[in-house]
C-alpha cells in the first residue's frame, strides 16, 4: 500500500495521476485502516481487560454461561479490582469456572492460579481437564497443592478468592484431611500484597451455629466467617448481597435438591494492611 501511496504523489506531482487512481488509493487506505482496527478489537477482547470482555467471550462454555445467572459474576469479579497484570489465587477452584473468567481479565501480562488440594481434584473429576482440553484458556495455571504448601509466595497477589469453600476449612472426613487454618490463612495473607483483597462466598447457616454445620449441611454462619477471618489481620471491606435467597431457612443440606443451586450466600470482602 505504501509503495503505490508513493508512487500516486509522485505522479501527482508529474500531473500524470488519474481522478480514479486518487479514488482506489483512498478506499485501499480506509479498507486498511478497517482491518487493523478489526485486529485491534479483536486483541482485546481475546486479552480480557474487563469483567464485562470476559463474560462476552465467545469461547465460553454453555455451562459457564448458564453458571452465571446463578452466579452473578459480574458483581463478584468486580469485587476483587481486578485489571490486566493482576496476579490471583483462585483457592479449591474445582473445575475452574471463575478462574477461566479471571484469566481472561489479567491475562496476558497477569494469572490467575487455579488451584485444588487432591480430594478437589478427586471431586471434580473430569470438568477441570475437559476446561483445558483443546480451549484457550489464557491467564490461568494449574496449581494443584495441599493446603499445608500452596506455594502462593509472599506479597505476590494482588487478589485471593475461596468461593464456597471456606467451610471446609472447618469440614473433616476420610477423603478430606484436617487442614491446620491457622497455617493455611497465614499463606494467604503472606501472599497478598499490602492492599490486596480476599474474597469469600459461602453458604449462610443459622445464627449460633458458628462453623458446627460445615459437614453436615456444609454451611458456616457469616458473622462467625468474618470474625474468623479478620483475626488473622485482614480488614472488612463490604460485600454482596446479590447471592441472598430470603426463601432459603438454612436448615437443609446445600445439596438437597429442594434447595441445591438456589441457597441463600454471603459474600465477604477484606483488604491486607
Amino acid at each position: 500500500m505504501y509503495s503505490s501511496y508513493v508512487l500516486g504523489k509522485k505522479q501527482a506531482k508529474r500531473g500524470t495521476l488519474s481522478f480514479k487512481y486518487i479514488v482506489e488509493a483512498i478506499s485501499l487506505k480506509k479498507l486498511t485502516g478497517a482491518i487493523i482496527l478489526a485486529l485491534l478489537v479483536a486483541l482485546q477482547v481475546q486479552a480480557g481487560g474487563s469483567v464485562e470482555q470476559a463474560l462476552a467471550h465467545p469461547d465460553r462454555t454453555a455451562a459457564d454461561r448458564e453458571r452465571d445467572a446463578r452466579d452473578h459474576p459480574e458483581i463478584i469479579l468486580n469485587l476483587l479490582q481486578i485489571q490486566r497484570g493482576s496476579q490471583v489465587a483462585d483457592i479449591f477452584a474445582g473445575s475452574g469456572y471463575y478462574s477461566e473468567l479471571i484469566g481472561r481479565i489479567v491475562a496476558p501480562e497477569g494469572n490467575v492460579l487455579l488451584h485444588n488440594n487432591q480430594p478437589y481434584i478427586n471431586y471434580v473429576g473430569d470438568a477441570l481437564a475437559e476446561r483445558f482440553n483443546g480451549r484457550d484458556v489464557p491467564g490461568v495455571i494449574r496449581h494443584d497443592r495441599e493446603p499445608e504448601q500452596m506455594d502462593l509466595g509472599e506479597s505476590s497477589l494482588d487478589a485471593a478468592m475461596i468461593i464456597m469453600s471456606y467451610h471446609d476449612l472447618f469440614y473433616t472426613e476420610d477423603e478430606w484431611p484436617v487442614i491446620d487454618r491457622d497455617n493455611f490463612m497465614g499463606q494467604i495473607v503472606r501472599a497478598l500484597k499490602p492492599g490486596g483483597r480476599f474474597l469469600i462466598v459461602d453458604h449462610a447457616a443459622q445464627e449460633g451455629v458458628g462453623s458446627s454445620v460445615s459437614k453436615t449441611l456444609h454451611r458456616i454462619e457469616e458473622s462467625f466467617a468474618r470474625a474468623d477471618i479478620e483475626r488473622y489481620g485482614l480488614q472488612y471491606a463490604g460485600g454482596s448481597d446479590v447471592l441472598r435467597r430470603s426463601t432459603d431457612d438454612h436448615s437443609l443440606y446445600v445439596f438437597d435438591e429442594a434447595i441445591r443451586g438456589n441457597t441463600d450466600r454471603f459474600v465477604l470482602v477484606f483488604t491486607k494492611p
